[in-house]
């Protein structure tokens, strides 16, 4: 795998320590937004669909900082929007390191070489750069031409400063196509990075094209075939072995919501990165009044087709750290793509989608001081 032994240490002898406190509900990952404005326009992206006077929010690094407190998982990601476009993104990251969480900076990368000189290379911050495939899917993911060689450069010249750097890869129907993944993997084999960071694509409420997106079944077999590719090459995940496992069909997870919870503009958004259904104030109401058993497959049609790392890898972390033998096995001989895929969690029992999120936008906006929402994009 791909995590670093001091990452990989710190988040197990976190995790014990939540056990034996006796906490069954503690996040692993603080998803930090700290606006949603990005300067591309992805099919599959449900983030930037938002008025000006949304787009124009930005979260302080005060609000951040005490984010990162409140919450106190032992990494942060910061994606966005592109979080790089935010204009004190430097001092964000500079007070998350000095408080030793493991920041991971989710960029598009157009940015980082004329940003890159913000930031010093540190053990504690890692450069997570988006590519959905080779040159053709992923130019044809961003909507844009070009976009794939200007990451690829930036990967090079942060790896060649001494970065930690991954590669972060979302897998829709439309770029899909094991033997084009598995040269993707292969080239970025080459690229000295740290791993991939690999996950299907969610259908989010506001996603402007809907026919991206994976049902589960197809989830499974698609990395049944990149996996059965992979046996004799050389691929770095920056995952745990048992997610990579339950994305090829061989575990019957339960997603772990609270895992990675996410604050953003509007507050602590309910019930996890994805699905949005409201907003706390602070992470302890997050905490304390969600409806987390309402959630999930099998509980909510909005969840049904979901497999994403954000809701199931603390739940396969979670595992390792439990069952750390059947975690070896798997990771010593590799991620099984011939047997039986395990049960799947029946559907016939998941309460209908609300479809709420529309309505919340336009009580947020309705709610900003006036001059806020007249705000124009400078």
């Amino acid at each position: 795998m791909g995590v670093p032994l001091i990452q990989a240490v710190r988040v197990g002898s976190y995790i014990l320590k939540q056990k034996l406190k006796g906490n069954t509900r503690y996040p692993l990952v603080l998803m930090l937004e700290p606006l949603f404005r990005c300067n591309l326009a992805c099919a599959g992206c449900g983030k930037i669909d938002y008025p000006d006077s949304i787009l124009n929010k930005r979260l302080s690094p005060q609000e951040c900082f005490q984010a990162a407190d409140d919450c106190g998982a032992p990494v942060v990601s910061i994606p966005g929007g592109e979080p790089l476009l935010h204009k004190e993104i430097k001092e964000i990251v500079e007070g998350l390191v000095a408080r030793k969480k493991f920041v991971y900076l989710c960029t598009n990368a157009l940015l980082l070489l004329k940003k890159m000189d913000l930031f010093t290379p540190s053990p504690y911050l890692t450069f997570s750069i988006h590519l959905d495939g080779l040159k053709e899917e992923h130019d044809r993911a961003v909507s844009q031409e070009g976009v794939f060689e200007r990451a690829v450069e930036a990967i090079k010249e942060a790896t060649a400063r001494g970065f930690r750097v991954t590669v972060n890869c979302t897998l829709f129907n439309s770029n899909a196509v094991p033997e084009r993944v598995a040269e993707f993997f292969d080239y970025v084999s080459t690229l000295g990075v740290e791993g991939v960071t690999v996950s299907p694509g969610y259908a989010y409420e506001r996603a402007p094209v809907q026919d991206h997106f994976l049902s589960r079944r197809q989830t499974k077999e698609l990395f049944r075939s990149i996996f059965r590719m992979g046996k004799s090459r050389s691929w770095k995940f920056n995952q745990s072995s048992m997610y990579l496992d339950f994305l090829a069909g061989n575990q019957t997870y339960e997603c772990t919501p609270w895992g990675n919870p996410t604050r953003n503009v509007f507050g602590w958004q309910r019930p996890c990165y994805l699905v949005g259904e409201g907003y706390a104030k602070s992470f302890q109401e997050l905490m304390d009044t969600t409806a987390w058993d309402q959630y999930g497959v099998g509980k909510y049609e909005k969840c049904a087709n979901c497999m994403v790392h954000c809701g199931f890898e603390p739940t396969s972390v979670i595992d390792t750290v439990n069952r750390p033998l059947k975690a070896l096995r798997v990771f010593l001989k590799g991620v099984d793509t011939e047997g039986p895929m395990a049960p799947e969690i029946p559907l016939d029992a998941q309460r209908p989608a609300q479809y709420v999120f529309e309505k919340q936008v336009q009580t947020f906006v309705k709610d900003l001081p006036e001059e806020t929402r007249r705000a124009k994009v400078g």
